[in-house]
């Protein structure tokens, strides 16, 4: 892969953003609260739980960049903002039943506390609140980008579920985190465009910005699961591990060591544990074949196509935070 760097305009600090998005940030958070409120007492529970939990709420804010790239100034992008978050907590409710984790942001996942059948039934009911709430907008063509958006992401887990326990390609592995992750942050672009009368192009550009940078984003996030301290992610370290599943640097690693060094790796994901062989005898195997440096660089190279994507837009407030922001996800440690 090819990305030709493109100049970053000057610096920006997450006070920045806080301050320019404060007020459309905190009118999300108040929707979210509303939106999720049932008269079926678990429901609301769930949704209060989940919500409580925080994130970093990356999916709204780059919906609100990309409709302030047009001066969109409506209240669609609020509710459109806490549509795509609460689509982003079911798919994490639904995660962590098909994971068993016992672990979400440092806290209990809600199905240890709620139990798997309550939960997936919240998880469901999310689902069709964000959608009842997209239709109230009344325009067909985000709709349909959302439906297309949940079939993508429900594909994607199920891709998931087939391929556990397996070595997967390089390109099975994209296909996969694309779906999972990179389609959500391509839509929440999609979707500012719309709202911000974009023309086809510059939405197609934005959609490329928000699939590159989620792609980014996984990468990043698949290295952390293998280096990062428990302190830090909030759950258990090789979390992917230990449920069979194959990420980025691990398959450049496979695709490199050493017989013995194979079957090490093979064992854990066949088995789903560290049976025999530890965590830190992964990393060596990773750090000895360049490993997780390669998973950083693929992720640079994802971050510059981002920067590339919407190099031809106004210098407006909104693109300086949105070129910052492939640096943010790249560099972040949790």
């Amino acid at each position: 892969m090819r990305a030709k760097h493109v100049s970053i305009s000057p610096a920006i600090d997450g006070q920045e953003i806080f301050a320019l998005l404060r007020e459309d940030l905190a009118a999300i958070e108040r929707e979210f609260g509303r939106d999720t409120v049932s008269h079926v007492e678990a429901i609301t529970e769930i949704g209060e739980y989940l919500r409580r939990g925080g994130g970093k709420r990356i999916r709204p804010m780059l919906l609100l960049l990309s409709s302030r790239l047009f001066d969109y100034q409506g209240r669609g992008a609020i509710k459109l903002g806490a549509v795509v978050e609460i689509i982003h907590t079911a798919t994490l409710v639904h995660d962590d039943i098909i994971d068993e984790a016992q672990i979400r942001r440092g806290r209990p996942a809600a199905n240890t506390q709620w139990g798997n059948s309550k939960c997936v039934l919240a998880g469901d009911w999310l689902y069709m609140q964000a959608f009842k709430i997209a239709v109230e907008e009344r325009n067909f063509r985000i709709l349909d980008t959302l439906i297309d958006l949940t079939q993508q992401m429900v594909e994607g887990e199920l891709l998931q579920m087939e391929k556990l326990g397996q070595l997967i390609s390089l390109d099975q592995y994209f296909d996969l985190i694309c779906r999972k992750t990179a389609c959500l942050f391509s839509v929440c672009m999609r979707v500012g465009a719309i709202l911000g009368g974009a023309t086809p192009e510059q939405e197609q550009n934005l959609a490329q910005y928000g699939r590159n940078l989620g792609m980014a984003f996984q990468i990043v996030d698949d290295v952390l699961d293998l280096t990062a301290s428990e302190d830090v992610l909030g759950k258990p370290v090789a979390s992917d591990l230990r449920e069979g599943k194959v990420t980025m640097a691990v398959i450049h690693a496979l695709e490199r060591c050493a017989p013995e060094e194979r079957e090490k790796i093979g064992a854990v994901i066949r088995d789903r544990a560290f049976n025999g062989v530890s965590h830190g005898d992964i990393l060596a195997i990773l750090k000895h074949h360049r490993s997780i440096d390669a998973a950083h660089q693929r992720a640079m190279q994802y971050a510059t196509l981002a920067r590339n994507a919407i190099c031809n837009f106004p210098n407006v407030e909104a693109k300086r935070v949105l070129l910052w922001a492939p640096d943010f996800v790249v560099d972040r440690v949790k």
